[in-house]
């Protein structure tokens, strides 16, 4: 089948270097564009909260005048809001190794990563070759680029997509007994790769942001979200999970962004301790699908608060 034009422009970017595809980078996103693909960028991996189905809802909340700011996000996960946005300028951040190095290659590398992949896809979807995949990569040693390529396959063939660690940093999500899952998607991993080439990123803290964000950008916080009870928790994403003190540490770094002039967005659950946490700013409520329950009938709309410094 014959490539479309803007396809085959993607797929050329994905060749070029870090530094000129940066150069490059047009948005992919809402508004006007260079390229103009069939497909727009998406996440290539699931993730516990991310913000897909959140999008409309967070849109008008968005700063006026945003496309011009530099978007920052300290907790990227599936990077929902920033493939949707596609914009010029971008600071991605994760406190997740694994997760960060296969957004770095998938920027820098796409067509490595998607050869290592390939392999991957092709094998049967059984639990035998899953738990095979798992064991090396929890032994490591790999490139960079192939290290991504199981992390996707990984993510795609796991529990609920789940990511999540032990206390030795080793991947421990079991088998996703799925019928078909696709594990490998060229044009949007190339497509993905194209809209990375506008950013920096970076394996760092929320803390961080106190050394790297300026006044003027715009900062979306979409941390591990503080749990509506005892048995709702999932803080399994880092090694040391997200505790309440770092909601807390959180909530003083939102409140020195504030004072140093950026535009700042926050998700999480609405809670009172959250509520209590970011009583002096703006929020509103959106309503948001619940992802992952173990009973089907606790997969309705939960509330959800959005925090802004700004109107």
């Amino acid at each position: 089948m014959a490539k479309s034009a803007a396809l085959a422009q993607v797929e050329t970017l994905s060749r070029t270097s870090p530094a000129e595809r940066t150069r490059r980078a047009r948005p992919l996103g809402r508004g006007t564009s260079a390229l103009t693909p069939a497909r727009r960028p998406a996440p290539f991996v699931k993730w516990v909260g991310g913000k897909g189905r959140l999008l409309t809802q967070l849109d008008p909340l968005l700063p006026a005048g945003v496309e011009r700011m530099r978007h920052v996000e300290p907790f990227v996960g599936g990077g929902a809001l920033f493939f949707a946005r596609a914009p010029e300028r971008a600071l991605l951040a994760d406190v997740n190794p694994d997760l960060v190095g296969t957004y770095t290659a998938i920027r820098d590398e796409v067509d490595v990563v998607i050869r290592h992949l390939t392999k991957l896809a092709a094998m049967p979807h059984e639990s035998e070759a899953f738990y095979g995949v798992r064991e090396r990569y929890n032994r490591g040693g790999q490139s960079r680029a192939e290290r991504a390529a199981m992390f996707v396959y990984l993510n795609k063939t796991c529990f609920n997509g789940l990511h999540r660690v032990n206390r030795s940093g080793e991947f421990n999500v079991p088998f996703g007994r799925y019928k078909n899952p696709r594990i490998l998607d060229s044009d949007g991993l190339r497509i993905a790769s194209h809209a990375l080439g506008a950013a920096e990123i970076v394996n760092d803290s929320f803390e961080a942001l106190l050394r790297h964000a300026k006044p003027g950008d715009f900062v979306y916080f979409d941390p591990p979200y503080e749990p509506v009870s005892r048995t709702a928790s999932f803080t399994g994403y880092a090694r040391e999970g997200f505790s309440q003190d770092d909601q807390t540490r959180l909530r003083d770094v939102f409140a020195e962004l504030d004072r140093r002039g950026c535009k700042l967005m926050l998700s999480n659950n609405d809670v009172p301790f959250i509520r209590e946490l970011y009583d002096r700013w703006n929020v509103d409520v959106v309503q948001c699908p619940r992802a992952i329950n173990c009973d089907p009938n606790g997969r309705g709309k939960v509330p959800e608060v959005v925090v802004r410094n700004y109107r």
